[in-house]
């Protein structure tokens, strides 16, 4: 992971110290090294942060192309940088980087250099010669990129509190998070302050001061697959063993390893020196910590193994609220913390993940309630999802229209202007009618953002870079064309594509043949109705006599105790801690 921050606007040369000062406050994003540089015109100023991983030896950031004056700031990996520099006669020498490749290749063709980067980024590069400033994201958001346009200027960074230090920005609570957790689309709690969106280039006019963003790449556009399932299968083993194995480093590595099948794949393809499991004693239901003894076992790794209790979440809360930036919804916020924490305790700059294949081949029970209908899924013995049937239960007669079944199994509070519902419809309309790819589209809408946000901005609290290997382009692609019974047959086995590839290369038929998802849950929701409720009901209250009234409801909602799948008390607590934090109290 790196940083990066900057400033554009006539008069940007004159706030150099403002975003040295924004590239300080982000330094643990990249210990390697903090440098801001000034554009040839002194209408730009960027800063990075950097953290060398592709080549420990390479000169950190900004990068300056000496011809064109472009000066670029960096934040990710582009994956395939040598093979796209060769096919674009770029030269790379030595001691350079994927920056590099970026930097040379705006140069030489522009911003249609984005399709053909295959990675994650977020990147600022300003263009003297236009006078414009270009800020880029990835095509799912692996990396956060927040900007503000405020007197004529455009100021950005990795980490929307450095905007907030940049000039007063309200705190807003938007109703998604009373909804969902989280705020969506390109929103964030601070008025004035938004993030830049997926597959999205934003180009600002520093003479005009006009804005412009155009999306540089959609998901619903790929055609649907054609062939049957025998020839599907063998696609995706194929882009599996060619795009998996790409994302492991030279380095030394860890891999979250759940025991779970999206975890356990990464281990037989990438083959990690180490890997991670977390574990809470006493809660037998998360525990795969021997299926992941097996797997670590198979392919010759050390398996470590965190055990957190209440003593742990207590001392970490404000550390870890103050790397999410702002309240989200992430049933395993708490488990990665630790998983990053003795990560980085272990010396290890680079981390692995298995984000992405529940949402692009069916792997949640809600897509099973959505495709098969409640009965179904509870007759293959979910039976445990009970709850989260019962919200699809209707009189006969009064069937639900699709998103209107995901709106009702996506929500956890209340929705009264149908602001998710209609996300959830637009979702459902832009996929036309195939509706496993309209439920993708939807969890993309709604549910993918704080899951990708928390993996960065947690492991870059502790100068991490995460990867998921699982969003490569191709893989992503292939996964979404898929007709939906080559992704799920059985309501109680989504992914059947992924299970049957993991059944071909031999991995342990209770990883494939597994009914239900673990994952990196935690029973934090448990643990605030129990020994840690008194303890929650004083951060809440304390938080009460400051907060501003946009707060207060989802303060007071987390004063009422809930059930084992409620989180509205875990989402006041952490709303109560992000408060407390002295920035963002200055902000208020």
């Amino acid at each position: 992971m790196c940083g990066i921050a900057g400033l554009a606007g006539p008069d940007a040369v004159r706030h150099q110290t403002t975003v040295m000062t924004m590239g300080v406050s982000q330094h643990h994003r990249g210990p390697d090294g903090t440098v801001h540089a000034s554009s040839s015109d002194r209408r730009a100023v960027l800063a990075m942060n950097t953290l060398l991983i592709v080549d420990p030896l390479a000169r950190p950031g900004p990068y300056l192309d000496r011809a064109s004056g472009l000066l670029l700031a960096f934040n990710g990996e582009i994956y395939n940088f040598r093979e796209k520099a060769k096919a674009w006669g770029i030269p790379i020498a030595e001691r350079e980087t994927d920056a590099h490749l970026v930097l040379r290749a705006w140069v030489k063709i522009g911003s249609a250099c984005l399709d053909g980067l295959d990675g994650m980024f977020a990147l600022a590069l300003y263009d003297p010669r236009a006078g414009k400033l270009f800020l880029a994201r990835d095509r799912l958001g692996e990396k956060p990129l927040y900007w503000r346009l405020d007197g004529g200027r455009l100021a950005f960074a990795s980490e929307v509190t450095t905007l907030t230090g940049y000039g007063p920005a309200p705190l807003v609570l938007r109703p998604e998070m009373l909804a969902i957790e989280t705020p969506v689309g390109v929103e964030t709690p601070f008025q004035g302050i938004q993030l830049l969106a997926p597959a999205t280039l934003l180009s600002f006019d520093v003479a005009s001061g006009s804005l412009e963003q155009a999306t540089w790449w959609r998901l619903e556009d790929r055609e649907p697959f054609e062939g049957d399932y025998t020839k599907a299968l063998a696609c995706m083993s194929v882009v599996l063993a060619e795009q998996i194995p790409l994302r492991a480093p030279a380095c030394d590595f860890a891999l979250l390893l759940s025991g779970g099948l999206d975890s356990s794949l990464l281990a037989y393809l990438m083959r990690p020196p180490i890997c991670i499991t977390v574990r809470y004693r006493g809660q037998d239901r998360l525990d795969e910590s021997r299926i992941a003894a097996r797997i670590a076992h198979d392919i010759g790794a050390e398996l470590v193994v965190v055990e957190p209790g209440t003593a742990d979440f207590a001392t970490v809360l404000p550390h870890m609220m103050s790397a999410l930036d702002y309240p989200m919804g992430n049933a395993s916020t708490f488990s990665e913390y630790m998983a990053y924490r003795k990560i980085s305790d272990l010396g290890i700059r680079v981390v692995i993940g298995g984000l992405g294949p529940d949402e692009l081949l069916m792997g949640y029970v809600r897509h099973a309630l959505v495709l098969f209908g409640p009965d179904a899924v509870l007759k293959a013995g979910l039976n445990a999802y009970q709850p989260l049937a019962a919200k699809l239960m209707h009189p006969a007669g009064q069937e639900l229209e699709p998103a209107g079944a995901v709106t009702r199994l996506v929500l956890r509070g209340p929705d009264p202007d149908g602001r998710i519902h209609d996300l959830v419809a637009d979702a459902m309309g832009r996929a036309g009618r195939d509706l496993a790819r309209g439920l993708t589209l939807s969890d993309l809408a709604t549910a993918w953002r704080p899951l990708v946000m928390t993996s960065d901005k947690l492991a870059s609290a502790y100068a991490l870079e995460r990867r998921s290997p699982y969003l490569a382009r191709k893989l992503v692609e292939l996964s979404y064309r898929l007709p939906v019974e080559y992704k799920i047959a059985d309501p109680a086995a989504g992914k059947r594509i992924l299970r049957d590839a993991a059944k071909a290369l031999g991995l342990p038929r209770e990883v494939w043949g597994s009914r239900d998802k673990v994952g990196f849950g935690s029973p934090v929701p448990t643990w605030l109705n129990g020994p840690l409720a008194a303890w929650a009901d004083a951060q809440i209250q304390f938080a009460l006599t400051e907060a501003p009234s946009t707060l207060r409801p989802l303060l007071v909602g987390g004063l009422k105790s809930g059930g084992r799948f409620d989180r509205t008390r875990m989402q006041a607590l952490l709303t109560a801690a992000w408060f407390s934090d002295q920035t963002i109290r200055a902000a208020s």
